[in-house]
């Protein structure tokens, strides 16, 4: 079996740049144009950076945990690591697609993998209005804020906020508040993954409100839509024993 083409590519940490050392001195690699996988070194923050990376280039990622959680990464071995890229699985993530209209009338869009938020911006609470599909589904949402995740994020910020965990491959988006003022009672939604979401924030010269896709935060918004862009992926490879299916589902059942 013709080994694969490695590229290691390592967070500016010095546990992560050492481990790209140690990898580089053990294996033959290749620039990431030319490589069959990426092989990324970090924590979770790094490893959204590298399948953000991966869009563009059409590659695969093998993370390796060089930094805390590690929740989407593998365990760092350095041996017998063109065997493990052999037998990892791999696993498509579609990523989300924000397009904003902030204050002044400027247009901007970005790629979230693991999730779109709105915050407020001051001590004000946001209003914030929802439509699904185009239809109102909230006249005004009075909270902190609002998370759109994917089911790889819904482990994230989203399950901070009491977001449900959605397993991959259930077809669906989580809607999560954050804070909820008025309606106080009101938790959350989960929406098909085809499903078109829309906010208006009211009173926003007011209650100015800030629209983020993972790390990409655009200010003073007025009008923002989420799809799950369901063209594009980024793939990102996992041992079969510590598959990111199984890691969503355990996590379920921590206490």
């Amino acid at each position: 079996m013709t080994e694969l083409k490695m590229a290691f590519m390592a967070a500016d940490t010095p546990m992560a740049q050492a481990a790209r050392s140690e990898l580089m001195s053990m294996y033959d690699h290749v620039p990431v144009t030319e490589a069959d996988v990426i092989v990324a070194l970090g924590g979770d923050g790094y490893m959204l950076q590298a399948m953000h990376d991966s869009l563009a280039l059409e590659k695969p990622v093998y993370g390796m945990n060089r930094g805390t959680v590690g929740f989407l990464m593998n365990a760092y071995e350095p041996n017998e690591l063109p065997a493990r890229l052999q037998a990892a699985e791999a696993v498509r993530l579609h990523p989300l697609e924000m397009k904003v209209v902030t204050e002044d009338g400027e247009s901007a869009e970005a790629i979230a993998i693991n999730e779109v938020s709105l915050f407020r911006e001051t001590r004000q609470a946001a209003k914030i209005r929802i439509m699904i599909d185009g239809v109102e589904r909230l006249p005004s949402l009075t909270c902190d804020g609002v998370i759109v995740s994917t089911p790889a994020g819904s482990t994230a910020y989203n399950l901070s906020a009491h977001g449900p965990i959605v397993p991959l491959g259930a077809g669906v988006l989580a809607l999560t508040p954050i804070s909820p003022f008025r309606p106080r009672r009101w938790r959350g939604a989960l929406l098909p993954h085809s499903a078109k979401i829309e906010f208006e924030v009211l009173e926003s010269k007011k209650r100015p409100v800030s629209a983020v896709a993972d790390a990409t935060e655009i200010r003073d918004v007025k009008r923002v839509t989420v799809m799950e862009d369901l063209e594009r992926f980024a793939s990102a490879l996992f041992d079969a024993e510590h598959d990111l299916e199984e890691r969503i589902l355990k996590e379920q059942f921590t206490a």
